[in-house]
């Protein structure tokens, strides 16, 4: 450890670090990505040379140390090449979902009072258009895609790069001396319980801290070729991405395509995969499928080799011998089932790591048995992204493994809400100093997760003190925003979203009878609730009602399905309070069954 530390200096900043990469592993593939059909390739140099393009444009169009530039784009090269380049610039990060919705995308802009936007393409700058007009401080948008300079009042991301190439090189140098470790690296958005989302600022030591902890427990090694389709607009996809550049390793872009994703993983060959938990199910559903038509002997059989699987390699990584009368079923185990496990992720995975939303535990042993080991971490947008993780050599199903170096991790004895303290922890919530305060107390911050410390060191999540949805795809939901928009229309009197750790949103409605009984009776419809909750007219109306409040959110955040509940809420029936908010846990409970429904219709 100690030697390696003394072999190279991490960079103090992230400003550094590509100039750091491109001199360290100049000749190194940086990135693998998709032109059309083709896969191409850019190495270190090359990359640092377009990131200096970058930033050099950007002090061109005048952006200063500590301005706002905003990326409104899909993970691709350009987006780290785009990312890389308003830090050498001494400017701030400021990402925003492709998903967003022009309104979504308006708050981020207009409350980070961003200067410039680099958008994708002609969709994503036609959110720009329809919001323009309400974000005085933005002067500049440039496209991705080339055809971006055809835009009126727009420039193309090549049209950028040609300024920087007539720049002074003298003040990327002068920028990057100016940037102090405790200043801004980036402003990322995420939801809270209440109100519009809430800038998480993560400083330069923040993001390197991250790194340092990343080579100390040798997560992600020289050599390694990750592949990253997470959105790097989130604080997980972004950690990988600057590990990346501190090791000299390649990261290969997925193409764009999310229905490929599992056969580019295939064609890509990555040692590494960082990934919500939905793409492990997809493969696990997939490894499945592979024993759809087996007996019950034959299921039996296919438990006992898994468990079989997991014993042996536990005992393989602890260095000890195993009997031959293990590894015989074992070896016949692997040539039957596991290797043809571990081909679908391409043959070549060491280690994958799920995070951002629980993942069962039965699908882990199941990827480990077969030589596919997913280690499950934890982390906040507030603790860059990390905060425990398990590690090859140290992890148990069921936990999300254990503290980072210079991590500490406590349980509050008054609730069990676990607490973390670390250089990872953020900075303040941009221009909120009341928010940060109710965060960050004494230095510890307030993650508003329940849990446990396994043997005093082993995290395991055990609830949540927060009603944040997350997704299975790791997206956070603040269910009362579009519960309260469906609450606009006169038939609605309750809605409840549902969603965690299912792959979308899907809401229970109930109907306002005060209203809905005098609009059924001019319809010449049943008076009954009952009869008018499956009425189809009712249906299309909600749906009608639905449409208006989903066009407000991101296509991610949007519920899919909703059923009608053949009565309204009540105080008496224990499912509001006296103040008349939902009881979320009673009515998650009490119609577990209508909720699950929905999945299966």
């Amino acid at each position: 450890m100690d030697q390696m530390s003394e072999s190279r200096v991490i960079a103090a900043t992230v400003t550094e670090l590509p100039g750091s990469a491109a001199e360290r592993f100049s000749d190194n593939v940086a990135a693998r990505f998709r032109a059309g059909e083709d896969w191409h390739e850019m190495t270190y140099g090359e990359i640092g040379a377009a990131i200096d393009e970058v930033a050099l444009g950007l002090i061109e169009l005048g952006i200063e140390a500590g301005d706002r530039v905003c990326i409104l784009a899909d993970t691709r090269v350009e987006w780290t090449i785009s990312s890389y380049g308003i830090s050498a610039a001494g400017a701030v990060v400021v990402p925003i979902y492709p998903t967003n919705s022009p309104n979504e995308c308006k708050w981020v802009i207009g409350n980070s009072e961003a200067r410039a936007v680099i958008v994708e393409n002609r969709e994503q700058r036609a959110k720009i258009e329809e919001i323009g007009d309400a974000l005085p401080s933005l002067e500049h948008v440039i496209v991705i895609d080339k055809d971006g300079g055809r835009i009126t009042g727009g420039m193309s991301l090549g049209e950028l790069r040609e300024r920087g190439r007539r720049g002074d090189r003298g003040q990327l140098s002068a920028r990057a001396e100016a940037i102090d470790p405790g200043n801004a690296y980036t402003i990322i958005y995420t939801s809270g319980t209440t109100g519009p989302p809430k800038g998480v600022v993560l400083s330069h030591a923040n993001a390197m801290s991250v790194c340092q902890m990343v080579e100390e427990i040798a997560f992600v090694e020289p050599g390694e070729t990750t592949y990253l389709y997470l959105p790097l607009a989130h604080a997980y996809a972004l950690t990988s991405m600057l590990a990346s550049f501190d090791q000299g390793t390649t990261i290969v872009y997925y193409g764009g395509d999310t229905k490929k994703i599992v056969e580019e993983i295939l064609g890509t060959h990555p040692t590494y995969l960082p990934s919500v938990p939905r793409i492990f199910e997809k493969i696990y559903t997939m490894a499945m499928n592979m024993q759809a038509d087996a007996s019950d002997e034959d299921k039996e059989r296919f438990k006992q080799a898994v468990k079989l699987g997991v014993e042996v390699r536990l005992r393989q990584e602890r260095g000890e011998d195993v009997p031959e009368e293990m590894m015989g079923p074992f070896r016949q185990a692997d040539e039957q089932m596991f290797a043809r496990v571990r081909g679908l992720f391409g043959d070549k995975v060491r280690q994958a790591v799920s995070g951002a939303a629980p993942i069962a535990p039965e699908i882990l042993e199941f990827f480990y048995a077969s030589g596919v080991p997913v280690m499950e971490g934890w982390g906040m947008t507030e603790t860059t992204a990390v905060g425990t993780v398990g590690t090859l050599d140290a992890f148990r199903f069921g936990t999300v493994g254990r503290a980072m170096p210079g991590v500490e991790i406590k349980i509050a004895p008054e609730d069990g809400e676990i607490l973390i303290k670390g250089p990872n922890v953020f900075r303040e919530y941009w221009r909120n100093p009341e928010a940060t305060a109710e965060t960050l107390v004494d230095g510890w911050l307030h993650t508003g997760d329940i849990g446990e410390l396994d043997d005093g060191s082993f995290l395991k999540i055990t609830g949540r003190k927060k009603d944040i949805i997350i997704t299975a795809g790791g997206k956070n939901l603040t269910p009362s925003n579009l519960e309260n928009d469906l609450k606009q229309s006169r038939f609605i009197s309750q809605a409840v979203m549902y969603g965690d750790r299912r792959p979308f949103p899907v809401v229970l409605v109930t109907l306002d009878p005060e209203e809905i009984i005098p609009w059924a009776k001019e319809q010449g419809l049943p008076n009954d609730m009952a009869q008018l909750a499956e009425h189809e007219k009712v249906t299309e109306i909600i749906q009608t009602e639905l449409d208006r409040a989903n066009s407000n959110y991101a296509k991610v955040e949007q519920v899919k399905k909703f059923t009608v509940l053949d009565h309204d809420l009540s105080i008496e029936s224990g499912e509001l309070t006296p103040t008349l908010k939902v009881k979320r846990n009673v009515i998650y409970d009490r119609y577990e069954d209508l909720f699950n429904n929905m999945y299966s219709r």
